[in-house]
């Protein structure tokens, strides 16, 4: 049994009590946000197996963070790879998302589930496509022997573009950058080429099958997500968004747990409109969002561009946030973009967490303010989403021997510090008041 068959069902699973004491939630309130669909558990019963730590995804949790890693036809390998996921996962990264579309995928995605305790996810046409000559020589067989092969390897949640119909590419003709998607572009140009409907939305049935049987949650994926501030809601998009809460009934119907993949270029003043859409049309499932970057300016800086959107959007009402790095655009990241990446969404999430009140999210901003004013540097290097670089950026400014016991920094030293003086001011008016 699946876990949101068992939520219904009535019971508390060993997964469900391991969210339950993770987000300090009460086992009854987990069970039952994963028996309404509103929360999701990514694990494969393959991968728990394999020492998976469950977590819960949805609006009662706290706002989790993935990273998409996975090497490219034109470079990195298998060690790279591993290496970002080992790092993205050092750095706070909730889930994974191994994204391969070059030689030894199979390879790669088995030693990622191998290595990692956190939910992997992938996006199957990537390995359809990586096999054929052309994309439009899949048949259906052959994108069900791929999701079978990758669930059977122990993959937590998959990126599907189930809900991309033939009669929304006319859509997309005046489109400003078109379809942006890489999985959407396979599937429209099957579609094209083949004149048929979506296989994958054809076949949706025969998938759930697959997901039910090992328990690997949907990530319906939004193959017309918008690529650039011109094109963000318009009726493309909409269009999509209207078949993904369909699946979404037709999926909790066949016992399968659901997210919502959300849009990837978005202004400010359209995300609250977005996601309360979606949390509409899709029946409450998670809603799992690509940024949203909120200006298209800054190429080299969209982690940024994307971490104000995301932040928003979690404000609002999203369940988990894809990072973006600072090369999104230009090319695969490397080593220090995952990390940048992944400090700048756990960065979003935790303000997103600390405005909607989670259990416990303000106590670490708490506390270091209070390591802050006691001038306790260790500490304030340890409660930091990035100890080492808080730690290296104070280490340059003063001499390590001066530094590490320091009541000051090197913006204002010791005469101008405003901690120092606000302290003995206190000093003081405590005297006159004796």
């Amino acid at each position: 049994m699946t876990q949101i068959e068992q939520a219904r069902a009535g019971a508390i699973t060993a997964e469900m009590e391991a969210v339950a004491r993770s987000e300090q939630l009460d086992p009854e309130l987990v069970r039952s946000e994963v028996a309404r669909g509103r929360m999701v558990i990514p694990a494969n019963k393959t991968h728990l197996q394999k020492g998976l730590r469950p977590i819960g995804i949805g609006v009662a949790a706290r706002t989790k963070i993935n990273a998409n890693l996975g090497n490219s036809p034109v470079t990195s390998d298998t060690e790279c790879e591993l290496a970002k996921v080992l790092a993205a996962i050092h750095y706070g990264a909730d889930t994974v998302m191994d994204l391969s579309t070059g030689p030894e995928i199979d390879a790669i995605r088995q030693r990622i589930i191998d290595a990692v305790t956190v939910p992997v996810g992938t996006v199957p046409i990537y390995q359809i496509a990586e096999q054929l000559d052309d994309i439009a020589e899949m048949e259906p067989g052959d994108l069900l022997d791929a999701v079978e092969r990758q669930a059977g390897q122990g993959v937590d949640f998959m990126t599907i573009h189930c809900a991309l119909l033939r009669e929304h590419l006319p859509l997309t003709e005046r489109r400003t950058t078109g379809i942006v998607s890489r999985g959407g572009a396979l599937v429209g140009r099957w579609m094209v080429t083949r004149r048929q409907e979506n296989p994958f939305y054809t076949h949706f049935d025969d998938l759930c099958e697959i997901m039910r049987r090992h328990d690997v949650t949907w990530s319906l994926g939004d193959g017309l997500r918008p690529g650039s501030l011109a094109d963000a809601s318009d009726e493309a998009q909409f269009a999509e968004l209207a078949v993904m809460g369909e699946l979404t009934l037709r999926a909790w119907e066949r016992n399968c747990q659901v997210m919502i993949e959300g849009p990837g270029h978005v202004p400010m003043d359209q995300i609250e409109m977005n996601v309360r859409r979606q949390i509409e049309w899709c029946h409450e499932a998670p809603f799992y969002v690509l940024g949203p970057v909120v200006t298209d300016v800054a190429p080299g800086y969209d982690h940024i561009t994307s971490a104000i959107g995301a932040a928003m959007a979690a404000w609002h009402g999203a369940a988990m946030l894809c990072y973006v790095t600072p090369r999104e655009h230009l090319g695969l990241p490397s080593l220090d973009d995952v990390r940048q990446g992944v400090i700048a969404y756990k960065i979003a999430a935790h303000a997103a967490d600390v405005a909607r009140h989670r259990v416990g999210a303000r106590d670490r901003d708490d506390a270091l303010s209070r390591a802050r004013y006691g001038f306790d540097w260790s500490e304030q290097f340890r409660l930091s989403l990035d100890p080492e670089t808080a730690r290296r950026m104070h280490e340059e400014s003063l001499p390590a021997s001066d530094g590490r016991d320091a009541r000051y920094c090197s913006m204002c030293g010791p005469k101008f510090c405003s901690m120092r003086a606000s302290e003995e001011l206190r000093r003081m008016g405590q005297q006159v008041g004796r």
